[in-house]
């Protein structure tokens, strides 16, 4: 069942109309919950059965974890179960991502990837360990959070105290909140099908599989696509995640905020994935020994940026990202601790730092992208040829990744007031826009059957 998928919105459907019949039926919170909980494993059913055996023993065993540390106050004693869930949730991780490398022999894959599902867990656990969360008392509650259908695959990773908090409250819909999340459902599908799908299949994919067939000048301009296109494929996934919990009365946290208008990369990680970032600094960087040193602090930022990196996948590749990463992050916050407090930008000054970013990070997105070092290296070695060719550059694709550029220039005000006017609007423009989307993605995008580039993480 793959998000986005009419398949998927059909479950939605199905799952929306059953939760607020069971909620204005009975008014029963156990009732709704339950019915989310149902979705949930169904839908990880669909992955495969053992899921639906894995997760809910797994978020018990977590539950149990989150009771004894509300309970318990001995030091030892809450570090043992706080290192219980760490082993437990990261054993889910490793095992589900490299138990090829653990196992000789192994050749099963798992189908549905359990990070971000591991990553709000110990979110959990930890925040009830360190004192900044309360324990709930509701297992029915914990274990429908824990595995909220529409964060499973790709997130955005959310603190699971707040959507516990989210869950135990009333539910309610208003029909501004119901056009907000039909917006962002479409609009998800939009950047997916007709920006990311397409400069996917028609050049990023051609040209990183065989580098040497393409000019330098086609091969650059595969990269900046391949920017363009894991953005609008990652954020399209956010949209339509943030749409259906919003069909829930759920609000999930914004995961991207114009990142190509960084001017240092310091800034793009508070533009980027920013859930991610986020929970790297608060439950990785943080938990780093050396904080109170000179130094350390920009070791463990290359550290940080270096697993983050190698959760992607165990390759050099991912490895070689983070590591970029780490060092720019450590480099820019050595500089602006050396400047001291930073003085207003000018406008030229600006634009000359976000472009200088916006090169960095599609050199980096080069390796995220490669599928290796030596692809990588193939890669590099075209561009710095400056051959001119640009045949395999179609009026379609340059109109489409003008297209997707011109929407970083839209403003967080404009959008918002977008984004209002829409929730506020009468029904019948809800239906007719979601009805031109639909007619849009079968004349335009065709079918989005491509998987979405974090799903597999």
């Amino acid at each position: 069942m793959q998000v986005g998928s009419g398949v998927y919105f059909f479950f939605v459907a199905a799952v929306f109309l059953l939760y607020w019949f069971s909620w204005a039926a009975t008014g029963s919170r156990v009732l709704r919950l339950a019915v989310v909980l149902l979705a949930n494993y169904l839908f990880c059913a669909h992955f495969g059965l053992f899921y639906v055996l894995l997760i809910p023993v797994c978020s018990t065993a977590d539950f149990l974890i989150g009771l004894g540390l509300a309970r318990f106050r001995r030091p030892a004693l809450r570090r043992l179960l706080v290192t219980a869930s760490l082993a437990l949730n990261l054993g889910i991780l490793v095992g589900s991502r490299h138990m090829g490398l653990l196992l000789k022999g192994w050749d099963w894959i798992f189908p549905l990837g359990l990070s971000f599902y591991v990553f709000q867990s110990l979110t959990y656990t930890i925040d009830l360990y360190r004192r900044d969360g309360e324990a709930t008392t509701s297992l029915v509650g914990y274990l429908s959070a824990a595995s909220f259908f529409p964060t499973l695959q790709a997130g955005p990773i959310t603190r699971l105290t707040d959507l516990i908090q989210q869950f135990a409250a009333p539910a309610k819909l208003s029909r501004e909140d119901g056009g907000r999340a039909f917006f962002l459902i479409g609009l998800g599908l939009l950047k997916k099908a007709l920006i990311a799908d397409y400069l996917g299949q028609n050049l990023v994919n051609r040209v990183f599989d065989t580098p040497n067939l393409y000019s330098g000048a086609e091969v650059l301009v595969a990269v900046y696509a391949y920017s363009l296109q894991i953005y609008f494929d990652f954020s399209g996934y956010t949209d339509m995640a943030r749409g259906v919990g919003l069909l829930l009365g759920v609000r999930l946290p914004i995961n991207f905020d114009h990142p190509y208008q960084s001017t240092s990369v310091t800034e793009f990680w508070r533009r980027w994935h920013i859930t991610f970032s986020q929970w790297l600094r608060d439950y990785l960087y943080f938990s780093l020994p050396g904080k109170r040193t000179k130094v350390m602090p920009y070791i463990n930022l290359v550290i940080t940026m270096v697993l983050g990196g190698l959760w992607h996948g165990i390759a050099w590749t991912f490895g070689v990202w983070g590591l970029l990463h780490g060092l720019a992050l450590a480099v820019n916050h050595g500089f602006r601790s050396w400047r001291g407090r930073p003085k207003p930008i000018r406008l030229w000054k600006r634009a000359a730092l976000v472009f200088v970013t916006y090169q960095f990070i599609c050199l980096t997105w080069l390796f995220f992208r490669a599928s290796s070092l030596a692809n990588a290296q193939a890669l590099l070695s075209r561009i710095a040829s400056l051959s001119p060719g640009i045949d395999n550059l179609s009026a379609p694709l340059v109109g489409v990744m003008l297209l997707a550029a011109a929407t970083f220039f839209v403003s967080k005000a404009r959008y918002s007031r977008i984004l209002d006017g829409f929730a506020q609007s009468p029904s019948y423009v809800h239906v007719g826009a979601l009805f031109l989307v639909a007619m849009a993605l079968q004349f335009l995008g065709g079918r989005a059957s491509a998987p979405f580039v974090y799903s597999r993480f």
